[in-house]
């Protein structure tokens, strides 16, 4: 079996090196990582100016790039092997809810679907205790489930770890996305030359965040599962939507 890992917190991050040493002994791994952090990134590519790889072991690269452009360039000809799975992260911080929709490490998985592949993007919801070891066993036993019962290749899992030791892990649960509040307002400072910046704000609290949820799920010590799709439509909607147009709503 053959594993394409990506993340976006760099390829010097704590929770890639761990992803690494868990899945090493399953699978024949290749990294094809940002060269920094790029949190945030969503699904972005970049087509206004060059990639540059770098290469810094076997198998082994960095770019310039966000964490889409890893996995396009790794499974569209950057690299020759046929990889079986996409797994990003290990990402240091949750990836729940809305987060989502932002997030790096899961676009990273998302790209792999995208390209053809099974994909599953892991996050520690880190509260400082930095247990990237335990989001890599679960890790690893996901892949050996996946390797023993494949799911469809349309497959993409958002995997969110309670930030303790694995032997206190509850279990794990299959849950939906929950929803945060509104984002903090913009941080407003000064630069050293006394003109104005901004940083975006915080994350909003829970939300929707009762039980079934990925919130719920991880503030209770479970491992939260949640499948995730590509098909952005909102299929409930259609005929409304038809009918709306014909001014029969």
């Amino acid at each position: 079996m053959k594993i394409l890992i990506s993340n976006d917190d760099g390829y010097r991050a704590e929770g890639l090196q761990q992803l690494v040493s868990a899945l090493q002994s399953l699978a024949e791994l290749s990294v094809v990582a940002p060269e920094r952090n790029r949190s945030g990134a969503s699904n972005s590519l970049t087509l206004d100016v060059p990639l540059r790889v770098t290469q810094y072991g076997e198998r082994r690269y960095y770019l310039n790039g966000t964490p889409t452009d890893c996995v396009h360039m790794a499974i569209s000809g950057l690299l020759e092997d046929e990889h079986d799975m996409v797994v990003s992260g290990i990402n240091d911080g949750a990836n729940l809810g809305d987060d989502t929709l932002y997030s790096g490490t899961v676009a990273a998985a998302v790209e792999g679907r995208f390209l053809g592949l099974p994909a599953i993007a892991v996050s520690l919801v880190n509260n400082g205790g930095n247990h990237f070891a335990t989001a890599g066993r679960v890790a690893a036993e996901l892949v050996m489930r996946l390797q023993h019962t494949p799911l469809d290749a349309a497959t993409i899992l958002n995997v969110n770890v309670p930030d303790i030791p694995y032997e206190q892990l509850k279990g794990t649960l299959v849950t939906r996305l929950g929803f945060r509040h509104r984002s903090e307002p913009v941080i407003r400072s000064l630069d050293p030359k006394g003109k104005e910046i901004f940083w975006v704000g915080p994350a909003g609290a829970e939300q929707d965040a009762g039980p079934g949820t990925d919130f719920h799920a991880i503030a209770n010590g479970y491992v939260s599962i949640t499948p995730l799709q590509t098909d952005l439509t909102r299929h409930a909607m259609l005929d409304d939507l038809r009918d709306w147009l014909k001014g029969r709503a």
